[in-house]
């Protein structure tokens, strides 16, 4: 800069002493008087330019040339192109901070397997203390349930009815399946489990038949009535039990969570013998269910199975907006009038607390950040996603490796169960149950039993989302880098990986898990009793 203002200084003592000499010089002809006045116009303009030159940046400034450029075409470009171009310009730019790895990266742990797994297992065994069915089954008391809502909402009312008429020394009539909701499946309960094997593996504990009785050779009506959601063995005695002994057959309506969680622990233990062991599939879904594990572990060793739970109904229930617009809203809004009982949504609200399912594209920004690369083949159950093609389009480029049942099956294979929604759910339920890691997008009745069911048998990994603390991470992750991005990924889901979930029975209760049936053996001579999850106690997607 110094020698700039030195060279710019020379020149202006030069010109004015061209001038002076100029002026002394006593040349003759038209153009001498003229001579003064060019050398001054001509020194002014080199010291204009000489104080440019200083003034602009250097020409191998970025940034120079980038104005430059912008310069040169600017007398071309309306301003929405130019608009236009700055943002290719932004967006192409090597400085760009969040780039997505196609690799998951490096790891400090083994994410197909459990470090608890050989620590943990099942145990649901009746004590000592448990009476069985030939000795508290009371004559002429006969239990009936109308299970409500889908496949797994309807495992969780059949599960408790056992346990109910356990309570009750009562004989349970085998349950019917809801056959008039939002699924409209009209599939009994013979057509979706084995109704042999549930009578047979639980004839120890509860007296089961598959029909009522005939009453004085004509058809038994029996009465009707419900109890409360959340009713302790206390409240079934005090409520249903006088009209039992009254009506002898008493159905209790849309039976689902009326049966409070904190019960005895050879209570919990009986639930989980229905859950676990009892309620087992039909042979043709288990033999389906099992050629589509075959299939996907022929495409590799190890797979993801997620539950993406972003069809239409799970979303006008949550009460979410994903930035459809008006017509989403309408689309959504119409769905959720199917339940009337819903208060008004809040869709902000239900999303800063975690409420609401990740899109597609976050489930998979999420699996990449804990380390999971492009090559991991995803085995996806869901109904119709929302959006379709286009809402999937980005889990799809992070995950190539994209599987549904019906793109490893055929059409021909699917028919016997394509047109019923509980056995196509079935199918879901067996791939989801053998996958080497369990991903969860929503904390519902599917994705509760089988984190329980993972747990009793083999402790196998499930992945639950942290949606409270992702929706921040994911609304700022373009202001961040990919490695800090992965970091926080990885430190809000510690607690939601399944070796970080060791609760106590109090904790697990309050969070709707209810059985002691897992037990951890340590080398020491002390063991502790663990809960397995099952459903949480709540309403979902039933009329």
């Amino acid at each position: 800069m110094k020698k700039k203002k030195r060279e710019v200084s020379g020149s202006v003592h030069h010109l004015l002493l061209r001038a002076k000499l100029f002026h002394r010089c006593r040349l003759h002809g038209p153009i001498t008087g003229l001579l003064p006045l060019i050398s001054a116009v001509s020194g002014c303009l080199l010291l204009l330019f000489a104080l440019l030159s200083l003034l602009s940046p250097s020409p191998s400034s970025g940034h120079g040339r980038r104005h430059v450029s912008l310069l040169r075409h600017h007398s071309s470009l309306s301003s929405g192109r130019l608009r236009d171009e700055l943002e290719a310009e932004s967006i192409s730019s090597p400085r760009a901070v969040f780039h997505i790895p196609s690799s998951g990266g490096s790891l400090s742990r083994d994410l197909w397997s459990s470090r608890l797994s050989s620590f943990f297992h099942g145990c649901s065994n009746a004590s000592s203390r448990f009476l069985t069915a030939d000795q508290k089954t009371q004559p002429n008391r006969y239990l009936l349930i109308a299970t409500s809502g889908g496949l797994n909402q309807q495992r969780t009312g059949i599960t408790d009815a056992v346990a109910a008429a356990y309570i009750l020394n009562a004989t349970l009539v085998v349950p019917k399946l809801d056959r008039k909701s939002f699924w409209k499946d009209a599939s009994n309960f013979n057509d979706i489990f084995d109704v042999d094997w549930f009578i047979s593996f639980l004839s120890k504990d509860v007296e089961i038949i598959k029909q009522l009785p005939e009453k004085g050779g004509k058809a038994w009506t029996p009465h009707t009535m419900r109890v409360p959601r959340k009713c302790t063995p206390k409240c079934y005695q005090t409520r249903v039990l006088p009209v039992l002994n009254k009506k002898h057959a008493v159905q209790l309506g849309k039976f689902d969570y009326r049966l409070s969680n904190r019960l005895e622990k050879d209570l919990q233990k009986l639930r989980c013998r229905v859950n676990y062991h009892a309620l087992k599939f039909t042979d043709s879904i288990r033999d389906m269910g099992k050629t589509l594990v075959e299939r996907m572990r022929s495409k590799s060793n190890h797979f993801i199975a997620l539950h993406l739970r972003f069809e239409p109904d799970m979303l006008a229930f949550s009460g979410c907006y994903y930035g459809g617009g008006e017509r989403e809203r309408e689309e959504l809004g119409a769905i959720r009038k199917r339940w009337k009982t819903l208060h008004k949504s809040n869709p902000e609200k239900e999303r800063r607390h975690g409420r609401c399912p990740l899109t597609p594209e976050e489930v998979g920004l999420m699996l990449r950040a804990l380390g999971f690369g492009s090559d991991v083949h995803l085995y996806v159950a869901s109904g119709e996603v929302y959006g379709g093609e286009e809402t999937l389009a980005p889990l799809k480029a992070l995950f190539p490796n994209f599987h549904t049942k019906e793109t490893i099956a055929t059409k021909a294979e699917l028919v016997p169960f394509s047109l019923y929604s509980s056995r196509m759910a079935a199918l879901d339920f067996i791939v989801c149950d053998e996958s080497s890691v369990f991903v969860t997008n929503n904390n519902g009745n599917m994705a509760r039993i089988l984190a329980g069911r993972r747990r009793y048998f083999g402790h196998k990994p499930t992945i639950r989302p942290n949606a409270k603390k992702l929706y921040k991470l994911f609304m700022n992750r373009t202001s961040m880098t990919w490695e800090e991005f992965t970091s926080r990924v990885r430190t809000h889901q510690i607690g939601f990986m399944e070796d970080d979930q060791g609760l106590s029975d109090t904790e697990d209760i309050e969070n709707g898990n209810n059985d002691a049936a897992v037990r951890r053996q340590s080398n020491s001579l002390q063991s502790e009793t663990l809960k397995s999850e099952q459903p949480e106690l709540e309403e979902i997607f039933s009329d």
